[in-house]
């Protein structure tokens, strides 16, 4: 929420939805964003398959990567796809995937550049639209970051994802706590079954309890 605020995961494999847990008894400096689902792209394939925590042998921490590492490898992955685009410039799933790259590896102007460009290809991918305004959250730019949650509604008006993080936003970036209730309330009527139900009800809870307590 995008996004995004909070501090980015380090270099995986590619993951449809990525969760920004951060503890939300000592406060959520940005929140739990999730990550929208994207259509498989060439960017699929040149990455490796992140293990799951299940199934992952218990290792020593390893340092943090630095932000021109991660730089470095998003440009190196990003090489083949900036060639295909040469002689396809306007392909919305190439443009996508650059973006994705560069998303994931913390370099969010650079994401937001080619979403955009995406995007003018196909302006009706929520999921891209999502992505982009979580890339702005993480920026700073709350304003632009609701913007773009709120067109991507627009397009998709149960979105899940996107009414999780527009949620977290307004929250934290607005200090909006009926805006979120509103917004969550919203997701979990609409998606009864979604995935991260458990963490929409918890936080729900977080706010309903600081709301009734302002008061």
């Amino acid at each position: 929420m995008h996004t995004n605020n909070l501090s980015r995961k380090p270099w995986t494999g590619r993951q449809a939805l990525i969760l920004m847990a951060l503890c939300l008894s000592i406060g959520i400096g940005g929140g739990w964003l999730i990550r929208s689902v994207q259509k498989t792209t060439p960017v699929d394939a040149a990455k490796s398959a992140s293990p799951s925590p299940a199934a992952a042998p218990a290792a020593p921490a390893a340092p943090a990567t630095s932000p021109a590492d991660l730089k470095s490898m998003a440009d190196s992955q990003a090489a083949p796809l900036l060639q295909q685009l040469k002689s396809d410039p306007a392909n919305s799933e190439i443009l996508t995937g650059i973006g994705n790259l560069y998303y994931d590896a913390q370099q969010y102007s650079t994401a937001v550049d080619f979403y955009n460009r995406a995007l003018k290809s196909k302006p009706s991918d929520a999921a891209v639209r999502t992505d982009m305004a979580t890339a702005y959250w993480y920026l700073g730019n709350t304003d632009s970051a609701i913007a773009e949650f709120n067109k991507a509604l627009t397009y998709a008006p149960n979105s899940p994802n996107t009414l999780f993080n527009l949620g977290l936003v307004k929250w934290q970036g607005k200090h909006d706590s009926a805006g979120a209730i509103a917004d969550w309330k919203k997701l979990l009527a609409a998606n009864p079954n979604y995935e991260s139900k458990d963490k929409v009800i918890k936080m729900l809870d977080e706010v309903e309890k600081q709301a009734s307590s302002a008061k």
